[in-house]
């Protein structure tokens, strides 16, 4: 039973969305780090496992994405544009990655005692709506693939930043972006304009990722024809990063015992297996001088690309470099493992 009643769509968003900010405020109270992305985490991830019904932001965390798209695309210069091909070694490794994570995956979660398809589609690093939406429509467990994704996600985001600044020494305090009244406003309203007009123009044709690729797009036009020369305001890469940690809490809204210990520990042993291959990819790329530990490590981190935008952000990591991976993996996943799955006679079970 949930610890407060709360009736109606609206008073659980604004009840989680109060949560968050809660979680933003202790956060903060205690200097810990990131607290617009792990407070509103924290705080909604243990209201969720303690039966709050809370409630996704819905479009408002579609919008929020669409800040991190354009960030992506005002970073994509000139500069980056021609260093493109100094990045094409790294980036060819992406393919054989996925490819090893399917090889070691699926047979991973065939062991534990899942059907085929839900294998399939819970080891695949793909993002975690596309997967579930892809694993659901053909037959396999939609529940375990969320709660399995998110795990990914949550624990990869939390340790992702511990390694960052144990391992690589990197900090957190890069500058997200200047405040926005330091900014011209001709360049916010055509920042604004990119995000609803990309995010939009990429759904209306049907593009994966519509709410970052489209805005990314469209900024990076705006970019490299000389329009815009700075990123988003801070305030927004903040509003950001509290919509994407409420996100990943709510993921666990009316989790069981019996999920817990099913799903929730197979994506935690999972990851395991995830940060064994990533760490030797990362190893890999930096050994052979094709990226900088810090770059290399982002990079191949099998998280989200919206979570990963965040963590490059604040680390002050070449934000071009890490995104071009990530799009590829994204790409080679979602172009990839359908067709994979149909031509290697991966079938829903028999009832």
């Amino acid at each position: 039973m949930p610890l407060i009643p709360m009736r109606g769509t609206s008073t659980r968003r604004l009840a989680t969305l109060a949560l968050a900010l809660t979680g933003v405020g202790f956060f903060h109270l205690l200097s810990l780090p990131l607290p617009f992305l792990f407070g509103p985490m924290t705080a909604c991830l243990l209201a969720a496992l303690a039966g709050m019904p809370l409630k996704g932001m819905g479009a408002i965390s579609v919008l929020a994405r669409t800040i991190l798209g354009v960030a992506v695309g005002a970073s994509i210069t000139p500069e980056v544009v021609g260093r493109i091909p100094q990045m094409m070694g790294s980036v060819a490794l992406v393919p054989v990655y996925v490819v090893l994570i399917g090889l070691v995956g699926v047979p991973f979660f065939r062991r534990l005692g899942y059907d085929p398809v839900t294998s399939w589609y819970a080891a695949m690093p793909g993002g975690l709506q596309d997967m579930v939406i892809f694993g659901t429509e053909a037959g396999g467990d939609g529940r375990a693939l969320a709660l399995i994704h998110a795990t990914r996600v949550l624990v990869i985001v939390t340790l992702a930043p511990m390694i960052l600044t144990g391992l690589y020494g990197a900090g957190l305090t890069g500058a997200v972006g200047a405040p926005a009244r330091d900014l011209p406003l001709q360049e916010l309203a055509l920042m604004a304009l990119a995000a609803v007009a990309g995010w939009k123009g990429a759904e209306r044709i049907g593009m994966f990722g519509a709410s970052i690729l489209g805005p990314m797009i469209v900024t990076a036009a705006l970019s490299l024809t000389g329009l815009i020369h700075t990123r988003p305001p801070a305030e927004a890469i903040w509003a950001a990063q509290l919509f994407i940690g409420l996100g990943i809490g709510v993921q666990y809204v009316g989790v069981t015992l019996r999920e817990m210990r099913s799903f929730i520990l197979s994506g935690l042993a999972f990851v395991t297996l995830l940060a064994v291959m990533a760490a030797a990819f990362t190893e890999i790329v930096t050994l052979s001088g094709l990226a900088h530990p810090i770059e290399g490590f982002l990079a191949f981190a099998p998280g989200g690309q919206a979570e990963m935008t965040v963590l490059a952000l604040v680390a002050g990591a070449d934000l071009g470099f890490v995104i071009l991976h990530h799009l590829t993996r994204i790409v080679v996943v979602i172009m990839g493992a359908p067709v994979a799955a149909r031509l290697l006679g991966v079938k829903r079970p028999q009832k």
